[in-house]
């Protein structure tokens, strides 16, 4: 099973009766009725799912927002869903390093074909794949196969949730496979991080912070290491684990290394999306490459309904015509799907704080509960546009 289906399973999330489960909005900036009523009926109908809190955000062309919650941010005190609660961003800060890794390639400071025997020698020495390139790394094609701590029952989280694992920890705990076909590699993106300080001499999370959050005021988009807790406000999250485990409050833990360590909000997850597909952030070159897509895996595929995976983001079709651009994010029992058309002026974020990922059916109709809104939502108005 791919990593990006093990993250329903990680930060899966319970059915039990929910306290609070009624639905709130606000609005920054009066949106269309029609946009923010479906959005009020698709947050409510992610939640009749079982899942505890849902925040969801729509930006349109005008920049008007529409701003929908369901659902409790706590089962043991009915406390609501904050419209601005954090999150943690989890994967989709994938996109966020492979904005870095363009810009530098603008830069002429690496090449989307260097190696990794050129860019990590002691790697490849340790490990194998020298000739593994930063554009099959981008992708998912350097066939590095992820073995991450993690848990799949309450007493492997009690154990793991404190534990602190270094970069070079989880690198060398990694299969590197000598073939190239897609495999959605976390493994992969912490080799990335590796290279931008490489070439960089400074951290990735210093870089994204300086090339990305800064330039766009996203002040709530921000690295918190090693620390097992988020700033406030935000929901708590929860795992529904086997039987007879059940639900389980996951909030509090240290996350693996660095891409998994960022939390944001709807309101920032958004803007980023925006100013990356409205070229605000890359050269048309650079943009352009990354969105240069391949087919993935079957059963990420499933999940997708057919979306392919560019350099560190995802296409997938929408409902009305066109496709639409964006990269989930799973970790710690929050769910987070997003999506932005192709020349970045709608856009729409959904965060999750309980992930149903007992079965595979529940799987699959939480992803495309969350993934309708997303749709509803880029389809308002007008047809997207890839």
């Amino acid at each position: 099973m791919t990593s990006i289906l093990r993250k329903h399973l990680v930060v899966a999330a319970g059915v039990a009766v929910l306290l609070a489960a009624g639905t709130a909005n606000a609005f920054a900036r009066p949106a269309g009725s029609s946009v923010a009523q479906r959005l009020r009926q698709d947050t409510a109908a992610i939640h009749h799912l079982g899942i505890a809190g849902v925040q969801a955000r729509v930006v349109g062309p005008d920049g008007r927002q529409a701003v929908a919650t369901s659902g409790t941010a706590d089962v043991t005190t009915g406390r609501p869903v904050s419209p601005d609660g954090y999150f943690r961003m989890a994967s989709t800060a994938k996109t966020m390093v492979a904005t870095v890794v363009l810009q530098l390639e603008a830069e002429g400071r690496l090449s989307l074909d260097d190696t990794l025997g050129h860019r990590l020698p002691e790697v490849a020495r340790a490990k194998g794949g020298s000739g593994i390139t930063v554009r099959q790394l981008l992708r998912h094609e350097g066939g590095i196969k992820d073995h991450l701590p993690g848990y799949n029952t309450r007493d492997e989280y009690e154990r793991e949730r404190y534990q602190v694992h270094s970069a070079e920890e989880l690198v060398a705990g990694a299969e590197f496979l000598d073939d190239t076909n897609w495999r959605y590699s976390n493994t992969g993106y912490i080799l990335l991080d590796m290279i931008i300080e490489r070439a960089t001499g400074r951290a990735a999370e210093r870089e994204i912070e300086e090339r990305v959050l800064r330039p766009l005021g996203l002040d709530r988009t921000r690295s918190i290491g090693a620390s097992p807790t988020l700033p406030r406000p935000h929901a708590q999250a929860y795992q529904l684990f086997p039987a007879p485990d059940g639900r389980v409050d996951v909030t509090e833990q240290v996350p693996l290394v660095g891409g998994l360590s960022w939390v944001t909000t709807t309101r920032d997850e958004n803007a980023f999306l925006r100013a990356l597909l409205g070229g605000r952030l890359l050269p048309a070159r650079q943009l352009a490459e990354m969105k240069e897509t391949v087919e993935v895996d079957e059963e990420t595929a499933t999940m997708w309904h057919g979306g392919q995976y560019g350099l560190g983001l995802v296409e997938r079709s929408l409902t009305c015509g066109g496709t639409y651009w964006g990269h989930d994010g799973g970790d710690g029992g929050y769910i987070t799907l997003n999506g932005v058309t192709g020349d970045g002026r709608r856009s729409a974020v959904v965060s999750m704080s309980e992930a149903r990922g007992d079965t595979w059916d529940h799987i699959l109709a939480q992803e495309d509960a969350a993934g309708a809104l997303i749709d509803h939502a880029l389809c308002a108005g007008s047809p997207g546009s890839g």
